[in-house]
C-alpha cells in the first residue's frame, strides 16, 4: 500500500507562486510514477506532470507545460510541485497519485490506483 499526504495549497494573487507537497509513505518507492492531476468545478480531472521516481525524469502536459516543474526528493520520500506564473484558470483541486513502474507514463486518472486526498489551489485575479 502507498498512502500520499498533500499539502502547500492556498490562496495567491495571480502571477503569484505555489509549491505543493506530496509526502509518500512507502520507503520502497523506487521506480515507481508520481504525478499530479488537478480538478477544477465542473470538469474532469486532468493530467499535469509527472516523475519516476527512481531517475527523476518528468512529463507534463496541458497549460501548467512550461510553468509547472515536478521534482522528487528520494532522502525526504517527497515530491514537489513548482507553479509560477499562477493564472486563475489554475485554480483547482490539485492531486498526487502514484501508480506501478510502466515503460510508458499513465496520464489517464484510471491508470493510478493511489491518490492523496487532495489540496485546493485558488488563483485570484
Amino acid at each position: 500500500q502507498v498512502q500520499l499526504l498533500e499539502s502547500g495549497g492556498g490562496l495567491v494573487q495571480a502571477g503569484g507562486s505555489l509549491r505543493l507537497s506530496c509526502e509518500v509513505s512507502r520507503r520502497t518507492f523506487t521506480d515507481d510514477i508520481l504525478a499530479w492531476f488537478r480538478q477544477a468545478p465542473g470538469k474532469e480531472r486532468e493530467f499535469v506532470a509527472a516523475v519516476r521516481w527512481s531517475g527523476g525524469d518528468a512529463w507534463y502536459e496541458g497549460p501548467g507545460k512550461g510553468r509547472f516543474t515536478i521534482s522528487r526528493d528520494s532522502a525526504k520520500n517527497t515530491a514537489y510541485l513548482q507553479m509560477n506564473s499562477l493564472e486563475p484558470e489554475d485554480t483547482a483541486v490539485y492531486y498526487c497519485a502514484a501508480s506501478s513502474p510502466t515503460d510508458t507514463i499513465p496520464r489517464s486518472p484510471r491508470q493510478y490506483p493511489y491518490w492523496g486526498q487532495g489540496t485546493q489551489v485558488t488563483v485570484s485575479s
